[in-house]
């Protein structure tokens, strides 16, 4: 048979018929198999809000050459952020139908292979996202790969919490989970070694890797870990579960005497009314721990050292901050330069405590300098958001264990396609014809990547991270301290 024509494979749930994908630069493309069903699909009050529930088998031949519907979000902000990022995308419809994964295998594979599996978790702020925003067939053809892309429930769906038994959270945590407890057991279906997985993501997505290393549910489950430009230690979810489930009580109009009545009514509202309450009223949601995904905060399993040990790495970009301050922090006319005391009053918002003006003021210090100039203090500020949101919880993580592009990008797509398949392969990175990627150990080695070098360098930021780990917090206690006597 044709390697390009329409591809079918059975599995013990049922059979399914995919598609070939031509590659650019590649003899030989991929078969994929889109909107494959990992569990049921989480609809009506008993599965809403609710753990995801082992998938049904189907008769016949299942088609699986078209992207899943995305799951709950609100689509024109997805839009209007990936024109602002000058990125193209494949947008669907949303659903709460949504449980799905897309997979992309090399067609020449042979025909008992077992070849590495790479199971990508999306970003998005744990609020934006789908498995039709990218696609495997590069990597996969590239690096001989089975690469799957998967969902998991979104904003209010995925993460709200009444913070006791009746609505749990961590929904979309626990998505990530069934999704590859179903790799494991089908991936073989397609190529894919179950005891050869990788699990990477970025931002949302490299957090989520992050976090399932510290799981218990998650043992077994992969093998490598990858996290891009998010880990565990990290602003994008509260702690504090009850503001934005109360929220959503009140403006629903569910609020009740009883969590558990609040929960029933929140359960059985229409997809319309949840996409209309998520819309209007943007809100936190919360990673809760001591229960169904983590037994303690990410915090006390860092220092206990309590996390699977499975190889991992981590990095982050250059200008981490830029995206950020762009999209919300920017005062008018910013590309010109910030003032300080514009700077100043932004660091209110991680530092809202009337005492920590002293701690501020060191703050916008080390990254402005006199203030004088205006330029110097917008960049210096990108680079504190940056420092503070995706760079210093990399080096703690660390610690503790797009369309076509120019010759220039496909470079450098392919360098870090090369080290990501050798990780996938063997634990290291490392490989014929690329630049050695050393061991983290304690001379904090990191490998600094672009498209014409890769540098071996020391201690990533090490100044920026003693000040923000070490002395700030040693100059606020001393504050605190000083306060304390004068009273």
């Amino acid at each position: 048979m044709p390697l390009s024509t329409a591809p079918e494979i059975h599995t013990k749930l049922g059979s399914l018929r995919g598609k070939y994908e031509s590659v650019k630069g590649k003899d030989t493309g991929v078969h994929a198999y889109l909107g494959v069903p990992f569990a049921k699909p989480p609809v009506g009050p008993a599965l809403r809000l609710a753990a995801p529930q082992p998938v049904e088998g189907w008769e016949g031949v299942r088609d699986a050459t078209k992207q899943p519907l995305m799951c709950v979000q609100e689509v024109e902000y997805m839009v209007a952020m990936l024109k602002a990022s000058e990125v193209e995308a494949d947008i669907t419809d949303i659903s709460e139908d949504c449980l799905y994964l897309n997979i992309y295998t090399p067609a020449n594979r042979p025909e008992n292979a077992k070849l590495p599996v790479m199971v990508w978790i999306h970003g998005g702020g744990f609020a934006l996202g789908s498995a039709s925003m990218f696609s495997g067939s590069a990597l996969a053809a590239y690096q001989d790969v089975v690469v799957v892309v998967i969902q998991y429930r979104l904003g209010l769906l995925g993460f709200l919490s009444t913070g006791d038994e009746h609505m749990p959270g961590n929904i979309g945590f626990l998505d990530q989970i069934q999704a590859l407890k179903w790799v494991q057991e089908h991936i073989h279906n397609f190529g894919g070694d179950p005891d050869l997985v990788t699990i990477f993501g970025e931002s949302a997505g490299g957090v989520s890797v992050s976090l399932l290393l510290l799981s218990p549910l998650a043992e077994g489950l992969f093998h490598r870990a990858i996290a891009e430009s998010g880990t565990a230690p990290t602003y994008a979810l509260g702690q504090d579960p009850l503001p934005s489930f109360q929220l959503v009580a009140n403006v629903s109009g569910c609020s009740a005497e009883s969590t558990e009545k609040t929960a029933d009514c929140i359960k059985s509202l229409d997809m319309e009314t949840i996409v209309t309450i998520a819309k209007e009223n943007p809100m936190q949601f919360s990673l809760i721990t001591g229960g169904n995904f983590l037994q303690k905060s990410p915090s006390e399993l860092f220092l206990q050292h309590q996390l699977l040990t499975v190889p991992f790495m981590t990095g982050v970009n250059n200008h981490e901050g830029s995206f950020l301050l762009s999209q919300f922090f920017a005062p008018p006319n910013w590309t010109e330069g910030m003032d300080q005391e514009h700077v100043l009053g932004m660091l209110s918002m991680f530092y809202p405590d009337p005492k920590d003006e002293q701690l501020r003021k060191q703050i916008l210090d080390k990254y402005t300098g006199s203030g004088e100039d205006r330029v110097k203090n917008r960049d210096g500020f990108t680079e504190l958001l940056g420092d503070v949101l995706f760079v210093i919880p990399a080096i703690k993580t660390a610690n503790a264990h797009r369309g076509t592009c120019s010759e220039e990008d496909e470079r450098l797509d392919k360098i870090m396609m090369s080290y990501w398949g050798n990780f996938a392969r063997t634990g290291s990175p490392n490989g014929q014809g690329l630049v050695h990627w050393p061991k983290y150990g304690e001379k904090e080695d990191y490998l600094a990547i672009d498209a014409k070098n890769q540098n071996v360098f020391q201690g990533l930021k090490k100044d920026k991270f003693v000040v923000l780990t070490q002395i700030l917090p040693e100059d606020v206690k001393e504050q605190k301290d000083l306060r304390h006597t004068e009273f």
